[in-house]
């Protein structure tokens, strides 16, 4: 407006007026206008309100529905337990058969590999025993043709022995006669002796008469002289008959000797004869043995060819039976692995375990009441714990909850088929979280030198190993491949570098984390060993040990300064199916979480505490992120999350033990991590995908 220009200013002033007034009657109509729309918005907000109520309503219902549903499922996964537990017995009690029917196989080829020896053996026996019986008839028969030789002699002889013996009872006869006329001439001989005497008395006589007797004595010269020359001629007779006497004494002599060589000769071809008789009879005798055991190695061969064949039937019933099992087996493998992934899928893919260590004599523990407690209900039984602190109660409800008391094996029990999934083509990891001292490192590794408290991992790499030996049965072979690591201060560390410069060379060389499309996870230049056995990978966990950094802080002796990381990579081939699986197996014993406070750290140790909570809590953003299901989860961080990856937001099955200790000095610490360990088990990720490539699929494969 001018100063002085009044009419100008009346003008401005009355257009003003009028514009005002044209806003006045505009503002009008926008106020009727705003109280029909506040009149239609509260009909809306009615009407709304009456919504809301039906929804709320409806929720209700919909929450009851959906709590029936809920105890459904939750019939329905005992249901699946029980029938877990079923298979599963049922797998074992197949196995047991098919062990048994494997010994009976086993017993049954070795009986069949005994009795074909003794076949064999018997049927050179037979062989032999033939062999024998032929030369036992060549034999028999060259011996009754030296009996039909030895009989002729023997007849002869005894015909020869006839000869002699007639001709010795005519010798004897003969020397009778001879002996009987050498009498006669010896009485006939004595009788002339008797005559001479009488005569050489009566030539004395007559020499007293030699007159009277002179014509006597001639007549008896005479006769004298015939005597003598009858003397003369018996003499020559009786000499001739003494030659021939000896002559008859020396021929009967030699018929004697003759006699004796012959009857010696006939003693010993009857020797010979009954040795022989004895031995042929000895001979028929083995003949008859032979052929007896030649009938019964006939009878037993016949026995055993029919053993044989109902043996081979058996076998052949036994083997059908036992290719049945065998598809039985894998039918329930098949299964088992089916309803163990669905009951792992309903559980949860990130599946968090607590377990309280007992209390230790070094602990600090008044007469206070215990700060750690587990309810009883049966909802809540071995899956509840409850934390007191200045008297509130904090409960908490996991996966499972292992109380003080409770053994490595008892632990070990709950994760066996999540180890199972490995072998199956899953990723696997298990990792240990809790406060310093709490015996993350008792759990994962336990004590190796002693049988009952081994950890985790070797239990677990003894149960991949024995289950890979007992699939060798259905086709499958698995290669497998160890690696171990720790990151100390934020650097990854190789633990399996073996030569002396090993710590030069790990400060040296950037390893680098890379994930590959299929969510592999790799480090570069990282050692990788090829292992075959339980000894082989129980040489490189205590060479792991040896290597990894530990040290001395107020809250634990011997402490853990980073975190270790084991990983099992298995390969596996089916021969029969030419199905390949690749599995993963993650187990890390994270190190210990503590307030700088109260761990007294200083210098070296001031940077590990710092670099281990860093750690930790990259690792709490990671699982708040996922939670909370942001689009972004802060990963790289942190080059444990970076590591740990494709298991907290990939396609990996994952267990989380959250350890605490029970001492009342530690209770903040203990809620700290049960409330991280809550949150973790709220966490939600993809579900698990099983790594497999086949060339020939098999239609029972599902």
């Amino acid at each position: 407006m001018k100063k002085f220009d009044h009419k100008g200013n009346m003008e401005l002033v009355n257009e003003l007026n009028t514009r005002l007034k044209l806003c006045i009657k505009w503002f009008q109509k926008r106020d009727e206008a705003n109280v029909d729309e506040q009149g239609k918005l509260r009909n809306t907000l009615e009407s709304s309100e009456k919504k809301c109520a039906d929804m709320e309503v409806e929720m209700k219902n919909k929450e009851e529905n959906f709590n029936g549903v809920i105890s459904d499922l939750r019939k329905e996964n005992t249901s699946l337990q029980e029938k877990l537990t079923k298979e599963e017995s049922e797998k074992l009690e197949a196995i047991d058969c098919h062990r048994r029917e494997k010994e009976a196989r086993t017993a049954l080829e070795t009986l069949q590999a005994s009795l074909s020896k003794e076949l064999e053996k018997a049927q050179q026996d037979i062989l032999v025993a033939n062999q024998r019986a032929t030369s036992l008839d060549d034999m028999y028969k060259r011996l009754q043709e030296y009996n039909l030789s030895l009989q002729q002699y023997n007849s002869k002889l005894h015909a020869e022995l006839e000869t002699a013996r007639e001709s010795l009872k005519r010798v004897e006869k003969e020397k009778a006669t001879i002996v009987e006329n050498l009498s006669t001439l010896r009485g006939h001989y004595n009788s002339l002796q008797e005559q001479l005497t009488l005569s050489r008395a009566s030539q004395d006589e007559a020499m007293n008469q030699k007159e009277s007797l002179v014509n006597e004595v001639k007549c008896l010269r005479g006769e004298l002289q015939q005597v003598r020359d009858d003397r003369d001629r018996q003499t020559g007779q009786v000499q001739v008959l003494t030659a021939e006497v000896l002559k008859y004494k020396e021929s009967t002599g030699k018929s004697f000797a003759e006699i004796d060589n012959l009857m010696a000769k006939t003693k010993s071809l009857e020797e010979t004869c009954s040795t022989q008789r004895e031995r042929i009879h000895l001979l028929e005798h083995q003949l008859t043995a032979a052929n007896e055991k030649l009938k019964m190695a006939d009878f037993s061969t016949a026995e055993a060819r029919t053993e044989f064949e109902e043996l081979r039937r058996t076998t052949r019933d036994l083997q059908e039976r036992l290719m049945e099992a065998e598809h039985q087996l894998i039918d329930g493998e098949k299964l088992r692995k089916k309803l163990h992934n669905t009951i792992l899928e309903l559980k949860g893919n990130i599946r968090v375990f607590c377990r309280v260590r007992p209390l230790l004599p070094d602990d600090s523990v008044g007469t206070e009441a215990p700060v750690i407690s587990y309810p009883t209900s049966v909802e809540n039984l071995d899956r509840g714990i409850d934390l007191t602190q200045s008297g509130q109660k904090y409960p908490f409800t996991f996966d499972k909850v292992f109380s003080h008391d409770a053994s490595q094996q008892d632990v070990f029990v709950e994760i066996s088929q999540l180890i199972q999934s490995a072998l199956d083509g899953y990723k696997v990891c298990i990792f240990a979280y809790g406060q310093t001292g709490s015996g993350k490192t008792y759990t994962m590794m336990g004590k190796t030198e002693t049988p009952d408290q081994k950890g985790l991992i070797p239990r677990s790499l003894e149960q991949i190993f024995q289950a890979s030996q007992s699939l060798l049965a259905q086709g499958w072979k698995y290669k497998m491949q160890a690696s171990m690591l720790e990151i100390y201060n934020e650097n990854i560390r190789d633990l399996l570098l073996t030569n002396k410069s090993s710590a030069a060379e790990n400060t040296g060389k950037q390893y680098t984390i890379k994930h590959d499309a299929n969510g592999n996870t790799y480090v570069t230049d990282l050692t990788i060993v090829d292992v075959c056995s339980i000894q082989e990978i129980s040489s490189l966990l205590r060479q792991a040990a040896q290597s990894r950094s530990v040290g001395k802080t107020q809250m634990n002796e011997q402490s853990s300064r980073s975190h270790f990381v084991f990983t099992l990579r298995i390969s596996g081939v089916n021969e029969n199916t030419e199905q390949q699986v690749q599995g993963v197996l993650n187990l890390i014993d994270l190190a210990g979480s503590e307030r700088l406070s109260k761990s007294g750290a200083t210098g070296d140790r001031l940077k590990e505490t710092q670099a281990i909570n860093k750690s930790l809590s990259c690792l709490s953003d990671v699982i708040f992120a996922l939670a909370k299901k942001e689009d972004h989860v802060p990963f790289r961080n942190s080059k444990l999350t970076y590591l740990l990856q494709p298991c907290l937001g990939g396609d990996s099955k994952t267990l989380m033990f959250v350890n605490i200790s029970p001492e009342p000095t530690s209770v903040g610490e203990s809620l700290c991590s049960l409330r991280f360990a809550a949150r973790v088990n709220a966490c939600e990720i993809g579900i698990p995908r099983r790594q497999t490539t086949a060339r020939i699929v098999d239609s029972r494969v599902s």
